[in-house]
């Protein structure tokens, strides 16, 4: 999910534009997008939207936070209607990620298919990020938001010192659940060349991905974290290397001058699966 693009569900006349987007997934918003008078009207809808949608892009649906008067009827609407993965916003405790995969297990007609997006958006989900991602195996990401992390601290969304140190805190408790890590939404739509800075910068530190407030930033999202033929070549030279050291029972070797071993090879594979998946 390099791209995944934000559709608030009381919108259904975006919804059909956003499956024939370019996105590698949608993530379909009962939070902050909707107002509280339409939250049932907005949650009705969008159960009826995907029981009735053919298979294709992978969906995520950001549900209310844990405790707030609409988390149980979400769950119970979105999951039973198909989701593949649930987006929790506003976590600071494990238990609430355990509490939403309870309430996943009630729901979801296969078991164990719906996994769990989990957001990483206020100081203490930050502390606290790596339990949070091992809080349930159906965890499959962390995800940041800026904006509740940032904004009412006044902290600037572009300080690019704060950027970083909040991003490698994600990525590195991501990593330690064995698990994908993903950027946050940048609000400024009409400032593309700073968006694609960003993206740069999530790509180098790691992350898996982007979330898209508007269609206009896919492309750039999905170039941004799809390898580059640079990357591809030396991965291949990498693992052809890899095996033709394997048969001679040499356990490091040289590539172009540098020194290859296991965290490189493991690099090397990854980097040819997701060209691999992307291309496919």
């Amino acid at each position: 999910m390099r791209s995944k693009l934000f559709v608030p569900a009381s919108r259904p006349e975006l919804f059909a534009k956003a499956e024939a987007s370019a996105a590698d997934s949608l993530s379909f918003d009962l939070e902050d997008a909707v107002a509280e008078a339409r939250k049932d009207e907005a949650r009705a809808g969008l159960a009826a939207h995907l029981r009735a949608r053919k298979p294709g892009k992978p969906v995520v649906v950001r549900v209310n936070a844990v405790g707030s008067p609409w988390f149980e009827r979400d769950v119970e609407a979105v999951v039973g209607a198909g989701t593949d993965i649930v987006n929790l916003p506003m976590v600071n405790d494990p238990g609430d990620v355990v509490t939403l995969a309870q309430r996943i297990a009630r729901h979801e007609a296969a078991p164990g298919a719906t996994r769990i997006l989990v957001n990483i958006e206020t100081p203490q989900g930050l502390r606290r990020a790596a339990s949070l991602a091992g809080a349930h195996a159906r965890v499959m990401g962390l995800q940041i938001g800026y904006a509740d992390l940032l904004e009412p601290y006044g902290i600037d969304r572009r300080d690019e010192g704060a950027l970083s140190h909040i991003r490698m805190c994600v990525r590195l408790a991501a990593a330690e659940a064995n698990i994908a890590a993903f950027d946050g939404a940048f609000a400024g739509v009409n400032d593309p060349d700073y968006f694609r800075q960003e993206c740069a910068a999530a790509r180098r530190q790691g992350f898996a991905g982007k979330s898209c407030i508007h269609p206009s930033q896919i492309a750039p999202v999905n170039q941004a974290f799809m390898p580059t033929e640079v990357e591809v070549a030396r991965a291949r030279k990498i693992v052809a290397a890899a095996e033709e050291a394997e048969a001679k029972g040499v356990g490091a070797f040289l590539v172009d001058g540098q020194m290859i071993d296991k965290p490189f090879l493991l690099r090397a594979r990854d980097i040819l699966a997701i060209a691999g998946r992307q291309s496919s």
